[in-house]
């Protein structure tokens, strides 16, 4: 069963006529760009707080919403459960309430934001860019599509920094070609993409699928901090 006790809550925003919930975290500084963190399939977790925090630290003020509603695991058969019973409008809609809650924060600088997304999440990004055109500069997935394989990216204006896993089973690269061919051929963005020599989810320090690889974790920390930088510094 998920445990809702593992979810990372501190903060509720609007969406759509309703509360959301999610996890703040502000740079030491005060002041900073925003950024949208969307979850892996595990729920909003202290690890993913924790990665919220990282990100802080780097000078950005980071909203990762609870897209489970506080249901979080560690079990891969409730997490794909959890990830198929998600409505996909449900999430987008708090992930741009999201966006909004940031813009509107004391402390966020910039008229637009940035978005990160891990598996699950990494889809995610990419639609949120796609709903909320120029109020999201950067968009960076992490070994994640949306799940319509066919979605046009109409709309999506962000600058795209891609990184996937050349031994993903789960995101074939082949697909990843196909997504920035589309994304090409709908907006004027030319997305960068990267190849690691690793599998799925080589990011995640709690290495829940045993594909965590820290040297190419790093590399990618590096060129995603940079990138969100070079767009909405």
């Amino acid at each position: 069963m998920p445990d809702q006790r593992g979810s990372r809550q501190n903060t509720v925003f609007p969406s759509g006529g309703r509360e959301a919930h999610g996890y703040l975290a502000r740079p030491p500084q005060g002041l900073g760009p925003g950024l949208v963190l969307v979850q892996e399939w595990w729920g909003l977790t202290p690890y993913l707080a924790g990665v919220a925090d990282r990100f802080a630290a780097e000078g950005f003020t980071v909203l990762a919403p609870d897209l489970f509603g506080g249901d979080t695991t560690h079990d891969r058969t409730e997490a794909a459960r959890l990830e198929r019973e998600l409505p996909v409008e449900q999430a987008v809609q708090d992930l741009r309430g999201a966006v909004g809650h940031l813009l509107g924060l004391e402390g966020v600088v910039g008229d637009a934001v940035g978005v990160v997304g891990f598996c699950m999440g990494g889809g995610f990004a990419l639609l949120l860019a796609a709903a909320e055109g120029d109020r999201v500069a950067a968009a960076v997935p992490f070994y994640g599509l949306p799940p319509d394989r066919e979605f046009e990216y109409r709309g999506l204006t962000a600058h795209v920094l891609g990184h996937f896993g050349e031994h993903d089973r789960s995101v074939p690269m082949k697909a990843v070609d196909e997504a920035a061919i589309r994304i090409g051929e709908a907006t004027d963005v030319r997305p960068e993409i990267h190849f690691y020599p690793a599998g799925h989810a080589f990011m995640n320090e709690e290495d829940l699928l045993g594909t965590y690889d820290p040297l190419q974790a790093r590399t990618a920390w590096l060129r995603t901090v940079s990138f969100l930088w070079g767009h909405l510094g």
